[in-house]
């Protein structure tokens, strides 16, 4: 099965296309405001509004064997122990081995951004190029998944 975090998901159809040329039930989490998919392999789940209840939801049922699609790195960190294998929406894999140093960055950021209130600036823009390595990334997760 593939889990999507899919509040602020740029990647949905992407997954939508891979998930259904594997035949795998896909799981589209989020708390509103995203539009059901006609496609028999997808389910949309809404969960109630509050904070962290689509991930809580995905961390609950992501297992081995199955592949979550997420930027979150708490419940990236909760479904990698749950056995299942992680990737962001640019295609990066989170696993047992780099988790640890995302999760310490991830704080240090936070701790930067609290630091200096008039920091200005996100991330960068979402490219082709991401939206490829991601093609690529959650390619060779199914693959991988298929064979636990």
């Amino acid at each position: 099965m593939i889990y999507v975090d899919a509040d602020a998901c740029p990647v949905k159809a992407e997954v939508e296309r891979v998930g259904t040329r594997h035949k795998l039930k896909m799981f589209v989490v989020s708390n509103g405001g995203i539009r059901p998919s006609t496609n028999p392999f997808i389910e949309t789940v809404v969960v109630p509004d509050g904070p962290d209840v689509a991930d809580m939801w995905i961390a609950d049922r992501a297992t081995k064997g199955d592949v979550v699609i997420t930027g979150d790195i708490p419940l990236a960190a909760r479904c990698i122990e749950n056995g299942a294998l992680v990737i962001k929406h640019n295609g990066e894999a989170l696993t047992q081995a780099n988790i640890g140093n995302v999760l310490a960055t991830r704080d240090l950021m936070a701790d930067m951004r609290a630091a200096d209130p008039f920091r200005q600036g996100g991330g960068k823009p979402f490219s082709k190029a991401d939206r490829a390595r991601f093609l690529d990334g959650l390619e060779r997760a199914v693959r991988a998944a298929a064979r636990l």
